[in-house]
């Protein structure tokens, strides 16, 4: 199960964040840096910063989902709920992860087009965690997952984490 696990993940990773933060900003700006005039604009500074650590958030989370035998993939899953590293501190970790890389590229590149396309992604991420993802963690992990959702916010992260009861 382990290699499948590892495989998903990566396999998941490439096809759902890479394109969703990757390719497709990637098509609409051409990753063009706009001129500057000399020096490191301090924009570009918290661009990188952001950038790095939505991808350093968002390895971190998959990483974890591979550790526990499963993927962040619906059908794949793991045998338990995932509450360490990030997710001891709100409870979507990657979607924030993917929209701070996006957010990035649109101070990174100057475009709006990108800022207006991380709003359909966020739209498009809510949409999905309370229609469909939220109720399947409910039935998937029932009073593991009401516990967690009730200690930990959904989209604002707690500033000390949390420690299950179990």
């Amino acid at each position: 199960m382990r290699v499948r696990a590892w495989v998903g993940t990566v396999v998941f990773l490439l096809l759902a964040p890479g394109v969703v933060a990757g390719l497709i900003p990637a098509v609409i700006t051409g990753w063009r840096m706009p001129r500057t005039s000399g020096g490191t604009a301090p924009a570009t500074i918290v661009a990188a910063i952001m950038i790095l650590t939505g991808v350093v958030v968002l390895l971190g989370a998959f990483i974890r989902f591979a550790r526990a035998d499963g993927t962040p993939a619906p059908p794949m899953p793991t045998g338990h709920l995932v509450v360490v590293g990030a997710y001891r501190y709100v409870r979507n970790p990657m979607y924030l992860a993917v929209l701070a890389i996006i957010l990035g590229q649109a101070l990174l590149f100057r475009s709006a087009a990108v800022l207006v396309y991380a709003g359909v992604v966020l739209l498009a991420v809510v949409l999905f965690v309370r229609g469909y993802e939220e109720p399947t963690l409910e039935r998937e992990y029932g009073d593991e997952y009401r516990e967690y959702r009730r200690n930990v916010r959904g989209w604002i992260p707690r500033l000390r984490p949390w420690h299950s009861a179990a």
